[in-house]
């Protein structure tokens, strides 16, 4: 008798339910209140967004051999 294989989930399904049990952990997290949710990780973002500012000017050209970090996101694209 043959075992039973797993059916094959796609990386994009993975993905979207990894997504969905994040959300669902930061609104536990806050009580479901999405405010303060979206607050927190905007102050979040402003505490990253400065620490790459501070690596930015800390790490030399020669070192990254010319890359430099950017503060936006490129847009996503779909394969």
């Amino acid at each position: 008798m043959r075992p039973q294989l797993a059916p094959k989930v796609s990386n994009e399904e993975t993905a979207n339910e990894d997504l969905n049990w994040e959300v669902e952990a930061v609104l536990s997290w806050h009580d479901e209140d999405a405010k303060a949710a979206i607050a927190t990780l905007l102050q979040d973002c402003r505490h990253l967004r400065s620490q790459l500012a501070l690596a930015e000017s800390a790490i030399s050209r020669g070192m990254v051999r010319g890359w430099r970090p950017s503060f936006d996101r490129p847009p996503f694209e779909r394969r």
